[in-house]
């Protein structure tokens, strides 16, 4: 099911999604040190919660899926960062993953597919289903990445929608 999604994100969105990243990264609060990543990360941010749903319709026309939004997660991955291999919890059965700067490439593995994003590309996956990682360590300067999560209408997971199963994780 992974397939790349070229300019998810148009020229005006990175360039506000860019911009936005920077001022949180400088203002340095509400993040969390992502274990799993040796990053910070921003979970429930406004900013990317608009874009969960404003990029709904286009995540179910390449789905072919009506779907619920669950969360958007987004981690700005530092020099030496890592993400092993793994699945995702149950509010990601739909996963879309979008690169908004990079300096340096670092390609994200799905099933042993290598998908290597420009800025602005995306990536949509079964999260939960779907194993995925990067290889090795991140060596670039650093690398802002949001995460727009999705559950399927109809599926089994149709009771995480909006995160409400898990609100605090």
């Amino acid at each position: 099911m992974a397939s790349i999604i070229k300019k998810f994100f148009s020229k005006k969105e990175l360039d506000v999604l860019q911009k936005y990243c920077f001022n949180r990264l400088d203002q340095n609060k509400d993040c969390v040190f992502d274990t799993q990543s040796f990053s910070p990360a921003w979970y429930n941010d406004p900013l990317m919660n608009s874009f969960l749903n404003t990029k709904l319709k286009i995540v179910e026309q390449k789905t072919k899926l009506k779907l619920f939004p669950t969360y958007a997660y987004w981690r700005y991955y530092v020099f030496g960062g890592t993400l092993t291999k793994h699945k995702d919890r149950p509010s990601c059965e739909i996963s879309v993953t979008v690169c908004i700067k990079k300096y340096d490439n670092w390609p994200i593995v799905v099933e042993g597919t290598s998908f290597e994003l420009e800025e602005g590309d995306a990536v949509l996956y079964a999260g939960c289903d779907q194993e995925h990682w990067r290889p090795g360590v991140y060596k670039g300067e650093g690398m802002a990445q949001v995460f727009l999560h999705y559950v399927n209408q109809n599926g089994p997971n149709k009771d995480h929608a909006y995160d409400q199963i898990n609100k605090n994780l």
